[in-house]
């Protein structure tokens, strides 16, 4: 089943305006991912079905159409690199710093399935130990994908070798009746507040943020998109505050924050 250009061009401008992913080198990819979705909505080509999202989509055609055309793939310990800075510069900077309040504020932008936030909670509880019950560190994850979304709720993981033997045992549950599965331990869930958000929308959350994790999320923007959501970022960040990005991305010269380490910056 092949697209037009012209519908080609109305899929992809649509989901440039309403969701930021640029699509416009992905013909190819659109149409091997979106063929068999035409197909079973009982459409008998692509006009029929962008006419369809344009007008008249539903949330779940929007998030169907969004789950195949992005990868919502991560793992526990990815680029640990930048949990070994956070563990050893950001985390105990912040400890310092609210100690009075005993309150952190931590954003994951673009968690997809979960890993990420569970993974700074048990660096969070381990750095605490028998003071972590004092503080207030429950991280907010969000993601544009409900299906993403689901999967980090429910919190079912097959574990990779690098999760350390300790954490194996104090962090997660095994699933009965299946050896290779693991269930986030309900402490570790209880400290991450999960919610669909498009980075899209303004930022209005009831608190500055001292820490946003996005990483791997703006490799879908072309770079004013990804200029205009890092200004977000920055006006949602306390002063001193970090945004951490992943290896493959960068910000641009003229960013307003301050680059400190490999894909880790700070508000001036």
């Amino acid at each position: 089943m092949a697209i037009s250009e012209a519908d080609f061009h109305r899929l992809v401008s649509f989901v440039k305006q309403k969701y930021g992913i640029d699509l416009h080198e992905k013909k190819q990819l659109i149409t091997s991912r979106l063929a068999n979705t035409v197909k079973g909505m009982g459409f008998g080509g692509f006009t029929e079905y962008v006419d369809y999202l344009l007008k008249s989509g539903t949330g779940d055609d929007i998030n169907a159409l969004l789950s195949r055309l992005t990868t919502n793939y991560t793992y526990f310990m990815r680029e640990v690199e930048s949990f070994d800075y956070f563990t050893g510069t950001i985390l105990p900077e912040l400890v310092r710093a609210h100690q009075r309040d005993k309150t952190l504020s931590i954003w994951s932008a673009g968690c997809s399935s979960g890993e990420e936030p569970y993974n700074m909670t048990m660096y969070i509880m381990d750095y605490l130990g028998s003071q972590y019950s004092q503080w207030d560190t429950r991280i907010l994850a969000s993601d544009l994908s409900l299906e993403a979304l689901n999967k980090a709720k429910a919190g079912v993981y097959q574990l990779p070798d690098t999760i350390p033997e300790k954490w194996r045992k104090q962090y997660f549950v095994p699933v009965k009746g299946k050896t290779d599965q693991y269930t986030v331990a309900p402490k570790v869930k209880q400290n991450v507040l999960f919610r669909q958000f498009n980075l899209m929308d303004p930022i209005q959350f009831r608190r500055k943020f001292d820490l946003i994790f996005c990483r791997n999320v703006m490799i879908y923007f072309d770079q004013p998109t990804k200029d205009a959501l890092v200004r977000r970022f920055y006006d949602a960040t306390v002063p001193g505050g970090y945004l951490v990005i992943s290896k493959a991305e960068n910000l641009s010269p003229d960013t307003p924050y301050g680059r400190v380490a490999t894909s880790i910056f700070r508000k001036k």
